[in-house]
């Protein structure tokens, strides 16, 4: 009899990748913290940590995608535990955007006299919820509809379904960065001006900037399809963008009801 230990788990190979992407991550916080204290290399610095994590983490995917999708090292059990450990990342993005609409409703729910005792501040022109953000909300909805019609023809093995879904989400995802960039430019505040301004840019920045990092997701879910990755039954990469896609979707939805609609109330 074998003295061998069988079981249904992944013991990773040795990896560089955890200890430069975290040197990399490295740079990139001070180069971040020697930017805003005004140093000139603060800034070369940063776009070295950006461009290094940026290379290392997909060699790092890269090796996980092989691992799981040629190696076969991927079994269900280990495969349970990575859909847990992505919705313990999703709940930490969560808790993220808590904290910036309990700044919101901190200030807009009893707002100071320095404000004018009024939400919007005293003085302050907003966005009308029913022109942009309006526009936006029903195009992001759109991009959820057809990312899960995706999911669904995935399953059913439509591969023609699967690429125009996925090839109208990026459209529609793509539309609605372009459509806030010009909000963005056209706004008539800016983040100094305030409570108002610094509350508005933090929420729907980051929330930007998590709907081009779904996008990029997207975009190598969908190279992955085109090249085969995915089956009926293993498409755990596609199920993972779509996660996030839908958490990005509900986020929006909260902002649009809050921050345009409710928070423009005078």
């Amino acid at each position: 009899m074998s003295s061998k230990v069988r079981h249904k788990y992944h013991l990773v190979d040795e990896s560089p990748w955890p200890f430069l992407v975290s040197t990399a991550s490295l740079f990139l916080t001070l180069g971040a913290v020697l930017f805003f204290h005004f140093f000139v290399q603060g800034l070369d610095l940063l776009y070295l940590g950006l461009f290094s994590i940026t290379m290392l983490a997909s060699f790092w995917w890269r090796d996980v995608i092989r691992e799981g999708t040629f190696l076969k090292k991927h079994s269900e059990i280990v495969m349970k535990s990575i859909r847990f450990a992505f919705i313990l990342f999703i709940v930490s993005e969560a808790m993220l955007f808590f904290s910036f609409f309990w700044a919101f409703f901190h200030s807009s729910l009893a707002p100071s006299v320095s404000i004018g005792s009024v939400w919007p501040p005293f003085g302050m022109e907003v966005f009308s919820p029913w022109e942009i953000p309006l526009l936006n909300t029903i195009i992001l909805l759109s991009s959820g509809a057809t990312i899960t019609l995706a999911h669904l023809a995935i399953i059913k093995e439509n591969r023609q379904v699967v690429i125009d879904s996925l090839g109208a989400t990026l459209f529609f995802a793509i539309l609605f960065t372009a459509i806030q960039g010009y909000e963005y430019v056209n706004a008539p505040f800016s983040m100094s001006d305030g409570i108002y301004g610094s509350v508005f840019f933090m929420l729907t920045g980051f929330h930007g900037a998590h709907v081009i990092i779904g996008t990029i997701f997207i975009v190598v879910q969908f190279v992955r399809f085109v090249n085969y990755h995915f089956t009926a039954e293993n498409h755990f990469g596609f199920e993972a963008a779509a996660w996030y896609w839908h958490f990005v979707d509900v986020v929006w939805l909260f902002l649009f009801l809050c921050l345009y609609l409710w928070g423009n109330w005078s």
